[in-house]
């Protein structure tokens, strides 16, 4: 018996890359100074990245820290924020493809019934805010989001309140990544902390 012949087709070069895991487009962990507000762009330890604040409750937000417990981070706070508030980051030379495999995750811990959400900032310049989210801890904790998994919902900026929702969002080309409770400062006993976020994603040439 004659053996058969085994054809051999060779898998495009698109495809392969297709399936590749994005690398690390930006990390943010925030200096390490005395505590102060509101944030600013001088607390900023990624040289990359150009920081921005949203909302009516923005003036509010703060570069916090303790010297005890020892191991207290240096963070964001929005429990002294008397209005919804948001923050964001934009890379300098940079969009970013959060399309495919892309992820977001962060160290945070948030107090009464504060949930932290993912928001964009579009090509286009719409903003979207994600269902999925970070809520209550009692110890800071690692989240991390797979963005293919997520739904979203149009975001008005200026106020920080959400919208419809938004069927396939084209993440292909984002401006801006940030995030927000979507609720005003209640001290310590309702508020949202956010340590270090990071964004893996392909970086694209801004046009």
């Amino acid at each position: 018996m004659k053996a058969q012949a085994v054809l051999i087709v060779p898998v495009a070069w698109g495809l392969l890359c297709a399936q590749e895991r994005p690398g690390r487009f930006f990390r943010e962990d925030f200096k390490e100074t005395p505590a102060e507000t509101p944030i600013s762009q001088a607390h900023i330890a990624n040289p990359d990245l150009v920081l921005l604040s949203y909302g009516p409750g923005k003036a509010g937000l703060k570069k916090s820290h303790h010297d005890q417990p020892a191991d207290d981070p240096y963070y964001v706070w929005s429990g002294q924020c008397p209005g919804n508030w948001a923050v964001a980051f934009r890379h300098r030379s940079a969009q970013v493809d959060l399309t495919g495999q892309a992820k977001i995750r962060w160290r945070a811990k948030q107090a009464g019934f504060r949930e932290l959400r993912i928001i964009l900032k579009l090509a286009d310049g719409a903003w979207v805010v994600s269902d999925a989210s970070d809520g209550p801890s009692a110890d800071w904790r690692v989240r991390e989001f797979n963005l293919g998994d997520i739904r979203w919902r149009r975001l008005d900026i200026e106020n920080v309140v959400e919208g419809a929702g938004v069927e396939k969002p084209d993440l292909s080309r984002v401006e801006e990544v940030g995030f927000t409770d979507l609720m005003r400062g209640g001290q310590s006993a309702a508020c949202s902390r956010l340590d270090w976020i990071e964004v893996d994603g392909r970086p694209v040439k801004r046009r």
